[in-house]
């Protein structure tokens, strides 16, 4: 068996993993998308490393693009086996990866009348959203902790991460030569105890465990002082400067959790009588699957759907689907809060409500989650005076907070605590990846000193196992 690292090393963005197996089967772990590097990330985006006709099988961790977001493209260049996932991330990505072919085909426009500008040919986009339509007739969803045979000698399991709705871990047993090897490969790791979701379950015992590292060199923030920060950032937008509150949230997963911590504050009466938009159709339509989905969620969260209202609606909470009513927000000239996506602010509605609002003292914009390396959310969160919108230059006046513990990834101690549930004798391997440089080399030194044995792919490395 032979593992290629095809992304995300060094970077959190691009995440694919390609597996051969004794007998030349070729299983592909995740294909995501890279993100927040300009026009670079086009090039990476569309030299893959191999051939889609050549992978036997997907396996998808979950529905965050830079995880999935070339399913589409490989499917169009050719890929026709079969995408395992959980049932949760199956509905996810049935909006998601149309969402992102939208996306595309609009980037590609704009880009191409700059190059026409210039005298040079036209692009095509990486994918469009009929191909992301296309590409959904290949997926096959299951529960997790159900093991399945998903070519001869290969058995497949899924166990719940936290991370998002549907995260789940790719449990992996190869049966080579009549030995058996076990490899997990745990896709982004969620936080212990959120309020939504249930906390990251055990997995098997691995023989190869592959992990992320985003924050490999951080602790978050508890839940409860988020939403103390939370309260208080909206106090001080919208009652003392009179002005908008913009939180830039990926649509999936870090929406509902704000919504969810609005509606606590609501109900301790902290909350201004302002009114809430979710401006983003995705966010929209995703809070709607959400509610399907009950398996992933906490116990007090079900008593909560079963006996009270439903905690991603409320009285001034506004679900905002058109561009004319986003327009409209525009010229909102009264105190609110928005929530829009994207969360590293590269695309989407944000961007627009960015460039209106930015330069306002009285508007404050609140991080929530991590921001890529050259993302325009990164300028924004390290304080860069002025900043590109859609090649326009704004003064950065409104006030910038941040909050890190409504992250969906856990910190470098909530991994440590995941990865605990393994006996480190048996473990021969822990390949780190998923995350910046310091981050990496740092968890890695961590995992190092409590027992386990680290190694550091290169990008494009391939390891015999």
């Amino acid at each position: 068996m032979k593992i290629d690292f095809w992304g995300a090393i060094e970077e959190v963005t691009g995440s694919k993993v390609l597996i051969t197996t004794i007998d030349n089967k070729k299983i592909l772990l995740d294909c995501g998308m890279y993100q927040g590097k300009g026009l670079e990330t086009d090039s990476m985006n569309r030299d893959l490393g191999f051939d889609p006709k050549d992978i036997d099988i997907l396996l998808l961790s979950h529905a965050h693009i830079d995880h999935s977001g070339l399913i589409p493209y490989i499917c169009k260049n050719g890929f026709r086996g079969q995408i395992y996932c959980t049932h949760a991330t199956r509905d996810l990505c049935s909006i998601m990866l149309p969402d992102s072919g939208n996306i595309q085909e609009s980037d590609t426009i704009d880009f191409n009348k700059k190059r026409d500008r210039i005298g040079l040919p036209q692009v095509e986009p990486l994918y469009t959203s009929r191909d992301a339509f296309a590409s959904l007739r290949y997926f096959v969803s299951m529960p997790t902790d159900l093991d399945i045979n998903i070519t001869n000698g290969v058995s497949v399991s899924f166990t719940n991460t936290g991370h998002i709705l549907g995260g789940a871990a790719i449990n992996l047993t190869f049966t080579e030569n009549g030995e058996q090897k076990r490899l997990c490969y745990t896709g982004d790791i969620g936080r212990y105890n959120k309020r939504l979701l249930l906390d990251p379950s055990t997995f098997p015992q691995a023989d190869y465990i592959i992990t992320e590292s985003t924050y490999g060199n951080r602790l978050h923030e508890s839940i409860n002082l988020a939403e103390e920060k939370l309260a208080k950032v909206v106090q001080d937008t919208c009652v003392k400067k009179r002005g908008k509150l913009l939180i830039p949230s990926f649509a999936i997963g870090r929406c509902q959790e704000i919504i969810y911590a609005l509606n606590n504050i609501k109900k301790a009466n902290r909350l201004p009588d302002v009114p809430i938009f979710i401006d983003s159709p995705l966010a929209v339509s995703a809070t709607d699957i959400f509610r399907l989905h009950t398996e992933c969620f906490k116990d007090d969260i079900l008593d909560l759907i079963r006996t009270q209202k439903d905690p991603f609606g409320f009285d001034n909470l506004f679900y905002v689907r058109t561009k004319e009513d986003s327009k409209k927000l525009n010229t909102h000239n009264r105190p609110c809060i928005i929530i829009s996506a994207s969360g590293m602010m590269e695309a989407g509605r944000i961007k627009h409500h960015l460039a209106n609002n930015i330069e306002d003292k009285k508007n404050t914009i609140l991080v929530v989650g991590y921001c890529a390396p050259k993302t325009l959310g990164r300028k924004i969160a390290s304080g860069e005076p002025v900043v590109s919108i859609y090649g326009n230059k704004y003064k950065v006046n409104a006030d910038i907070e941040e909050i890190d513990a409504l992250s969906g990834h856990g910190d470098y101690k909530e991994m440590y605590q995941y990865l605990s549930c393994q006996d480190k004798s048996k473990v021969k391997t822990v390949f780190l990846m998923h995350g910046e440089t310091e981050a990496r080399e740092t968890y890695g030194k961590f995992l190092s000193e409590n027992g386990f044995n680290v190694q550091l792919p290169k990008f494009k490395d391939n390891i015999s196992l």
